[in-house]
């Protein structure tokens, strides 16, 4: 079997399908692409038992069908340094060696049967289907991914929650101590129903959807899903169990509301951050009269910081504590220019949101209080 692709197209396909594959795997064929050679086109795999990602791409010519395996590590560092050009794999079965052929050389590798590379999950004929921009979807990752918790205990917790509701679709993530939900608002469904997504396709997500236009076609049951993309598809095993009932934590009336430009605030944290307590990360929130005090203290090391900046409160005088790595991290996934935060009183969550939300979506952020020292 012989056919020619271009350079180029092969080394973005493998790069993206290289981060499915683990460092060590509990199969040698594990460590592989597939290949196979279909009617012109070149559709490849890679999978870590788990989760298979798969790609195509259009061949410049070939002389056959057929299919086979080849090492990721060796093939994905020899195209990536050749420059955009045509390049000529041929593929004997009988020695098990494909060469590749390029302007000025080749090099050869051996390759494996592919009967032995894992077959895809079924998903089940009562699936789920849920429709949705790439944009929305990726924007939605991107702001929630952060937020997914690495809990052996409470694996639920280590994912993205898709909640399809007869109102919204809300994707939701949380560790315990923040919380991002974002609703679809033009996404529901008269059959409620929902999937936990683990933390590596959504990560692998991430990364292909952000340049790719059109809609993502999700389909799911109770253990696996199907995510169809511009480029090519993930199928993957999700988390079973429940999700905490994530409304029940976010507070409906915080009546003491300031307003505040991100930017600022966000650079306000990080300098104050470097003088907090580095196992607490402790920073205390004071808001009263139109201005917002960040203070950080590390008696240990006699390190302390204050900063103030102008804001726009409607409230009581208050002060409230917040890990500030983590107040840093809800910020920078928000991409307005001010954002509002609405508390209760010290010791109850505080909520973060835009100041004007995404067509079509509302998005909420929720951070718990730390216990501060007056």
């Amino acid at each position: 079997m012989r056919f020619i692709v271009s350079s180029t197209a092969l080394s973005n396909r493998l790069v993206a399908l290289a981060r499915v594959i683990n460092s060590k795997n509990s199969l040698p064929i594990l460590g592989d692409f597939l290949f196979e050679v279909v009617d012109g086109k070149l559709n490849l795999t890679a999978s870590d038992s788990e989760v298979m990602m798969k790609t195509s791409l259009d061949l410049t010519e070939n002389d056959g069908n057929g299919r086979f395996c080849v090492g990721s590590h060796d093939l994905l560092e020899a195209v990536k340094g050749i420059s955009e050009q045509p390049i000529t794999v041929d593929v004997n079965q009988n020695d098990n060696i494909a060469k590749i052929s390029y302007q000025n050389g080749m090099f050869s590798l051996p390759v494996e049967n592919a009967d032995e590379f894992p077959q895809p999950q079924q998903i089940s004929d009562g699936a789920t289907t849920i429709n949705i921009a790439t944009d929305i979807l990726a924007d939605n990752i991107n702001r929630s991914i952060f937020a997914t918790a690495q809990d052996e205990l409470r694996p639920v917790m280590n994912g993205i929650y898709f909640d399809l509701t007869a109102e919204y679709l809300a994707i939701v993530a949380s560790d315990g101590h923040k919380l991002v939900r974002n609703k679809v608002l033009n996404i529901h469904s008269d059959q409620p129903a929902s999937f936990i997504l683990p933390k590596k396709p959504a990560s692998l997500l991430k990364g292909v959807l952000g340049k790719q236009g059109g809609d993502v076609v999700i389909r799911f049951d109770e253990r696996n899903a199907e995510i169809n993309f511009e480029d090519g598809i993930i199928i993957c095993r999700l988390i079973e169990g429940r999700f905490p009932n994530y409304n029940s934590v976010i507070p409906q009336n915080n009546p003491n509301q300031l307003t505040v430009d991100r930017q600022g605030l966000l650079a306000a944290l990080r300098r104050v951050q470097p003088f907090s307590n580095d196992s607490s990360n402790l920073i205390r929130f004071h808001v009263e009269n139109g201005t917002l005090q960040l203070d950080a203290e590390d008696y240990d090391f006699s390190k302390t910081a204050t900063e103030k900046m102008m804001c726009d409160y409607n409230g009581m005088p208050m002060s409230i504590g917040f890990k500030g790595s983590s107040f840093i991290e809800i910020l920078s996934n928000f991409d307005c220019e001010q954002v509002i935060i609405q508390l209760a009183d010290p010791s109850r969550a505080g909520l973060v949101l835009p100041s004007e939300q995404p067509e079509n979506q509302d998005v909420l952020m929720l951070m718990m209080p730390m216990l501060i020292n007056d």
